[in-house]
């Protein structure tokens, strides 16, 4: 007999992503934004190209297979992803250890990881460590925590050598994307949710984005996993919070079942449509500029709207503004200087940047 439908399914998501890897198949490519669903669980794996008969390997990995770690917060979605890493890594020749985050927003916390990371253990993970961080303020508390975490994650990819990152975002958190997304008026790109591949050549992936949060419980409590429900994701403070327990639901109410696997598809769909209009945009940039390189608005204002403001954002990045710093008012104040001139002076960027017209083209410099 085998095993439980929603343990299969967890494993077959982490069986084709490590798969991949073990075989040293390019990243698809995706997003270099991070998710935000949660803490989420990540694996790490040193990609070294592994051996032609990974797939019917059985026994302990060697020494020199790729090393794989999960992060897990001791939550149902990392704890279902370690289980599978568990099992499946040796199958496919890699090794797999463990890594769990200590963000020091909770009492006992230090303890909690302590905790995490005894089960990784027992799981059969080496090695396992606990990285504690200091979470500041920069951008709410989400938006901090977040960024510790990943600067942890990073910090021990680079420790261990690690190429790649799985990271244990499910459909659901994917539908939540969407909408926070929708409800700050961003661009396609913030629709498109989280990429199944993103990061710097491609080291984050994630396997779960097509299974929703209930498989990842239901594999725990089959295998009797214990897990551990973080109160903040039940803190009305949290805007994801609220708008899991109470955003989603209502919609769900008033519109139907389906509403999460419906974000989901829009989130692909907007996905293929954003990396297609990047595409454009990269090609046309070139056609757009004089001998000396600099933007001519004529040429701009022949552009279809959504790829000339590619276009803008991409040269106020290439001058020194901070990608995460611009927002989609800058590119509409810098849209209005070719579609909308009036005369006007020029426009102040993040990052001390200035874009002004001047003479028929666009001049971004640092001011």
């Amino acid at each position: 007999m085998g095993p439980h439908p929603a343990v299969a399914a967890i494993r077959l998501a982490v069986r084709r992503v490590l798969h991949d890897i073990a075989t040293g198949q390019a990243a698809e490519p995706g997003s270099t934004a991070h998710g935000s669903g949660g803490h989420g669980a990540v694996a790490v794996a040193h990609r070294t190209g592994g051996p032609s008969t990974a797939q019917r390997h059985r026994g302990p990995a060697p020494a020199t297979a790729p090393l794989v770690l999960v992060a897990c917060s001791g939550g149902a979605d990392s704890m279902a992803l370690a289980s599978a890493l568990a099992f499946e890594a040796p199958r496919l020749g890699l090794r797999a250890g463990g890594v769990t985050v200590d963000h020091g927003l909770q009492p006992g916390s230090a303890l909690r990881a302590d905790e995490v990371a005894l089960r990784l253990r027992e799981l059969g993970l080496a090695p396992v460590e606990s990285v504690a961080v200091t979470v500041g303020r920069d951008g709410g508390p989400e938006a901090a925590a977040r960024d510790a975490r990943y600067a942890a994650l990073d910090a021990a990819a680079e420790r261990h050598g690690a190429a790649a990152v799985l990271l244990g975002h499910t459909r659901d958190d994917q539908a939540e994307t969407v909408l926070l997304g929708l409800a700050r008026g961003s661009g396609i790109r913030s629709l498109s949710g989280m990429a199944a591949v993103s990061g710097a050549d491609g080291r984050y992936r994630r396997p779960f984005l097509q299974l929703d949060r209930q498989t990842a419980r239901k594999a725990c409590l089959v295998q009797s996993l214990p897990v551990w429900d973080d109160p903040h994701n039940t803190d009305p403070a949290y805007t994801r919070s609220r708008l899991r327990h109470e955003g989603l639901p209502a919609l769900e109410k008033a519109l139907g079942k389906g509403v999460v696997e419906a974000l989901a598809r829009t989130a692909q769909l907007s996905r293929d449509d954003a990396d297609a209009l990047d595409a454009w945009a990269g090609q046309a940039e070139s056609s757009v500029r004089d001998a000396e390189g600099v933007l001519e608005c004529a040429k701009l204002y022949a552009l279809p709207p959504a790829v000339r403001r590619r276009v803008l954002r991409r040269a106020a990045i290439e001058a020194g503004a901070p990608a995460g710093s611009l927002f989609a008012r800058h590119i509409e104040e810098m849209d209005r200087l070719i579609t909308g001139w009036r005369g006007q002076g020029a426009i102040n960027l993040p990052g001390k940047v200035v874009a002004q017209r001047q003479g028929g083209r666009l001049v971004i410099r640092q001011g």
